[in-house]
């Protein structure tokens, strides 16, 4: 019996590692921020005055608000993008995990600008045109031995968390915010349109723009993260 057992351990442990690498790679692959990276590697940087009608072009430049900025729920640092989660330690039985309590993210209308010229993107949430992956640059958290700060806990009292126990302990919880800020460099992909500008914008003088817009095949792409431009004609 014993002997059996080891054959069966020596056939199953190989296995096993396999199916665990398997899971580890398949979720680092899917992951969000992976796929906006890969479909954006797959499409070349474009100039303004290169960009196309119905072209599927990326840019990248600084982001510029069209109207009254977001205002980070933390930071509160003014921006056009933000997306923020709060996590709680949840216990059961022997072992514990991270639950999810509030997951949101806000975005608005923005320009990119780069040396003068200007592209227009116009994210909406519903429905969803866009894929996006902001870095995540503001934590905190509390826990047992940690309190939170006065900012964190007045940020859980707008979302109706109670940050303590009902036993009076700390409860333990975590916090991530990531922002797109104003004059903040950005990388956006989407399928170009040049549109006629209803008004003028300061110091653009031309009377059309590129906008960026989305397809059911193609979303807009959207992140903070540095994006390798290896084009000569940058925008």
């Amino acid at each position: 019996m014993i002997l059996l057992a080891k054959n069966d351990l020596i056939i199953i442990l190989p296995i096993l590692i396999v199916v665990i690498g398997a899971v580890i790679f398949l979720s680092h692959y899917f992951s969000i921020k992976q796929v906006v990276l890969r479909k954006l590697s797959k499409i070349p940087f474009k100039s303004t005055g290169g960009i196309k009608t119905n072209e599927l072009a990326k840019v990248s430049g600084k982001a510029l608000h069209v109207k009254v900025p977001l205002i980070a729920p933390l930071s509160g640092r003014k921006c056009v993008f933000y997306t923020i989660k709060i996590e709680k330690r949840v216990s059961t039985g022997k072992s514990s995990h991270w639950k999810t309590v509030i997951d949101e993210e806000k975005t608005q209308e923005f320009f990119i600008e780069n040396r003068g010229d200007y592209v227009i993107v116009r994210p909406t949430q519903s429905p969803k045109n866009y894929k996006s992956y902001l870095v995540k640059d503001v934590k905190t958290s509390s826990g047992a031995f940690n309190d939170p700060t006065p900012e964190f806990e007045s940020l859980l009292k707008q979302y109706n968390i109670d940050p303590v126990s009902f036993l009076g302990f700390n409860k333990s919880l975590r916090y991530k915010e990531g922002v797109i800020e104003i004059g903040e460099k950005i990388t956006v992909a989407g399928i170009a349109k040049w549109k006629t500008l209803s008004e003028s914008i300061p110091e653009y003088p031309y009377s059309k723009i590129a906008e960026l817009v989305s397809t059911e095949k193609d979303k807009l792409l959207i992140t903070d993260l540095p994006i390798e431009n290896k084009r000569k004609d940058r925008f």
